[in-house]
């Protein structure tokens, strides 16, 4: 497949097509925003590490020079740590992710909530030190236009990077705030698996708190593990349009965002994987 010739059909295709940076990790971030402008994506998810090396200001100039908007920032949170000096550590990170979100222009920083601590099994009071971390943010990032979205990871990532499992967890904490300042993340890849998430994304929906909408796909076998094994659009067993058409239900009519953490897609030429994604998004998504 040649770079630039994938994707035949018209640019209004993909007018709600994001692309997360993490998914062409290969380009630096001018090469991303060509990329999106040569196959007429408009919007783009960022990562906090690379735009730092960037340099937040350039990063945000450049995003506006290129006519791309900005659907989110990842990732703020692990807010699991009992002690008081790292605790605090984690919510000035945090402040500074904030700060970085609202340079960017993305109303939208999506939170991990962290893992538990080494030598802890209380599950349920690291789900609490979430919530009261949020509790001391949200009117910090609110003040700066920015909503803060609880993410829920896959069950295997719950000992070391996310005690938030379910759809439903994220809503039990976000529900403790306005609407407008905290909100979830509907990501296919960690939630295709429960039998519960329809009725959470009426939930979520009802309650104005859908603030992402992620998709990627589930392989099986893993092929780089949990962390870096998510499939191309397609290529696995997540009813990707069933999951748009739940959320479009809802009355999201916001970005979706494609978010593959792939070594195999990075080895690729970038150009040819967005091109790709592009098909399989129609394909597979629209």
């Amino acid at each position: 497949m040649s770079g630039g010739a994938a994707y035949t059909g018209p640019s209004g295709d993909l007018a709600r097509l994001s692309i997360n940076q993490e998914t062409v990790k290969q380009w630096s971030l001018p090469e991303l925003a060509a990329g999106c402008n040569a196959l007429g994506i408009t919007q783009v998810g960022l990562w906090r590490a690379p735009v730092q090396s960037y340099g937040v200001e350039r990063a945000a100039r450049l995003m506006r020079d290129s006519g791309l908007t900005v659907t989110s920032l990842c990732r703020g949170g692990f807010f699991t740590d009992a002690e008081p000096g790292r605790r605090a550590a984690a919510l000035d990170d945090n402040r500074a992710a904030i700060d970085e979100a609202a340079t960017l222009g993305t109303g939208t920083l999506v939170l991990v909530s962290g893992g538990l601590p080494p030598g802890d099994r209380d599950i349920a009071a690291a789900r609490e030190r979430v919530a009261d971390a949020i509790a001391t943010l949200a009117p910090y990032a609110a003040d700066r236009g920015v909503r803060l979205a609880v993410e829920a990871l896959h069950p295997m990532y719950a000992s070391d990077r996310c005690v938030i499992s379910t759809l439903g967890q994220a809503l039990d904490i976000a529900e403790r705030f306005p609407a407008e300042q905290v909100a979830v993340v509907v990501d296919t890849y960690h939630l295709w698996w429960d039998d519960l998430v329809p009725a959470q994304i009426v939930r979520a929906g009802a309650g104005g708190r859908i603030a992402s909408f992620q998709v990627a796909d589930w392989v099986t076998p893993l092929p780089e593990g949990v962390l870096l094994g998510r499939g191309q659009l397609g290529d696995g067993c997540v009813d990707l349009r069933g999951f748009r058409t739940q959320v479009d239900a809802t009355g999201f009519d916001g970005a979706v965002e494609v978010e593959i953490f792939s070594p195999a897609l990075w080895a690729r030429d970038g150009s040819e994987v967005l091109a790709e994604i592009a098909e399989r998004y129609r394909r597979h998504v629209l």
